[in-house]
């Protein structure tokens, strides 16, 4: 998969929490902090008082709509690029999001790996690539996973892991304390086109949780229609 340039900061702006939680996840995924808006008002907000790498502006929101926060951010000299991400495809809709300057357009249903290429293309043109900073150790409580080794310890411990549990365990440990859904965890584990039962997560985090949790207190829990988070439990 083709992905964003890591530690790079962008602000998503969706008012749709299931997408906002799958293109968080996915940019998460691929080494980007990420600050969420789930209006119009609050992307203004976190545009000045973040100034992130790129934008990902929904159109229609609640508020000010995606068009409305390009040209107000415009009008104030803030030239962050910006990607649209909406459902609204006709042409004119395009021309208008372009006019009101942002730099790109992408259409619902979308392809995470075209959002994330977007993105890079974006980065690219604007000249603002940072220096991807290595952190191949993930850590949470007395969990570790090494990406380059692919492996898995807990207080000392060696946890061994199919490539998808592996995969599973490094997804949360890239958004602990964040409840994570099922189409979510489907789309970033098992790729955005899986078109299987999503109750495949239910067995998957049941093998995790057996492997992990059997050194220590639980870390992985789950939210009751909701989805799955890691955090220390209170």
């Amino acid at each position: 998969m083709m992905v964003p340039v890591p530690q790079t900061r962008i602000l998503v702006a969706e008012d749709e929490q299931t997408i906002l939680d799958l293109l968080s996840a996915s940019l998460r995924h691929a080494g980007c902090e990420v600050i969420e808006a789930v209006d119009g008002d609050e992307a203004l907000r976190l545009a000045r008082a973040e100034r992130p790498d790129v934008l990902l502006l929904d159109v229609m929101m609640p508020g000010h709509d995606g068009f409305d926060v390009v040209r107000t951010l415009r009008s104030e000299g803030i030239n962050t690029p910006v990607l649209f991400v909406t459902a609204r495809d006709a042409t004119q809709d395009k021309i208008q999001g372009l006019t009101d300057g942002g730099d790109d357009y992408v259409t619902k249903p979308f392809s995470l790996d075209e959002v994330h290429a977007r993105i890079r293309a974006l980065l690219r043109r604007s000249g603002n690539r940072q220096t991807p900073v290595a952190n191949q150790i993930l850590r949470f409580a007395d969990l570790e996973l090494d990406i380059d080794r692919h492996q898995v310890h807990r207080n000392g411990e060696n946890i061994d892991l199919t490539p998808t549990e592996f995969n599973l365990l490094r997804l949360f440990l890239e958004n602990p304390n964040r409840v994570l859904s099922k189409q979510v965890i489907v789309a970033r584990v098992w790729d955005h086109a899986y078109s299987g039962d999503p109750a495949i997560v239910e067995s998957y985090m049941s093998y995790l949780r057996r492997k992990v949790d059997a050194h220590g207190p639980s870390l992985l829990h789950t939210v009751r229609g909701v989805g799955y988070v890691l955090k220390v439990r209170d």
